[in-house]
Parts: C-alpha cells; sequence; structure tokens
C-alpha cells in the first residue's frame, strides 16, 4: 500500500468536534472526540470513536449511558480543554461550566446543542471502540455550524 496516498486520503474525512460527557458527580470526566455519525433513524443511534484504554471508555462501559455537547464554530478553547483527562473543579469541567440532565453525565453549557444517550453496544476494535448510543434526550441552545478539526488547522486520520 502506498503509505502516503492512505494518509492523504484518510485526513480528507472531514471532522466536527464534539465533548462526550460521561460518569456522575465526583466520577464525572469529558473528552474531545471526533470520530461520529448518526448510526440509524429509527431507533435514533449515534456511532463515536472512544480510544481505548482511558477512564472515558471505562466509564461509558460502567455506566451505560452518556452525553454529547456539539461545539460550535469558534469554541477551539473548549475542545482543547477536553483533549486531556478531567475531573470535577468548583463545578466545572476542565475550567468550563457544565449541566446534568436525564443520564446524569456532564452537558457543557456553552455549547450550542447536545444529546444524552443509552449505550445499545461496544464494540472493542483497534486502538479506539465503537460506542454506539440510543439518543434518549436532546437540546440546542443555538444554531450554529460545527467546529471542525480543519478550522482548528489540525489533522486526524492516515
Amino acid at each position: 500500500m502506498d503509505e502516503a496516498a492512505k494518509k492523504t486520503a484518510l485526513r480528507m474525512i472531514p471532522y466536527g468536534l464534539f465533548v462526550l460527557g460521561v460518569g456522575e458527580g465526583n466520577q464525572a470526566t469529558a473528552s474531545t472526540v471526533n470520530w461520529m455519525t448518526q448510526a440509524s433513524f429509527a431507533p435514533p443511534l449515534i456511532a463515536v470513536g472512544v480510544k481505548g484504554g482511558t477512564g472515558t471508555l471505562d466509564l461509558v462501559k460502567s455506566t451505560g449511558k452518556f452525553a454529547i455537547s456539539v461545539l460550535g464554530t469558534g469554541q477551539k478553547d473548549i475542545a482543547f480543554a477536553y483533549f486531556k483527562h478531567v475531573t470535577p473543579e468548583n463545578g466545572q469541567l476542565g475550567g468550563f461550566d457544565y449541566e446534568t440532565k436525564t443520564t446524569g453525565a456532564p452537558i457543557i453549557v456553552d455549547a450550542p446543542a447536545w444529546w444524552e444517550c443509552n449505550v445499545s453496544q461496544v464494540l472493542d476494535v483497534g486502538d479506539h471502540s465503537i460506542v454506539i448510543g440510543e439518543v434518549i434526550e436532546a437540546g440546542v441552545r443555538e444554531t450554529k455550524d460545527t467546529l471542525t478539526l480543519k478550522e482548528l488547522g489540525l489533522n486526524y486520520g492516515g
């Protein structure tokens, strides 16, 4: 295989940026994710890639629920806040306010939209697990374009 061609071709996949919130109370955390797609209309399912061997994935598996906060264009600081492990501190995660709804998982208050899921299935394949979640609740605070890796000048894949 032509490794350079593979890397270039895979980097042409467009990626939005989202914050996956999981856990409750002092056991909550959040991680920036970009492998995300809707997988079914009925029932409403999403698929998200979660890095293997992380506390985030462990909590997704143990709680069976999570929330996704959609980041809007211009919210670079929020995206970068969750590239590393965070824990709740003074009512914030990674320096940003969060709230909880149906699942108890953290939802970033400044995110323009969000949804909550119950885990339907976890596929442990490769260096990331594919988590299939059924959307059980959603909200929209503002309609705006989703923050993308391209906007940040970053690449992922290859």
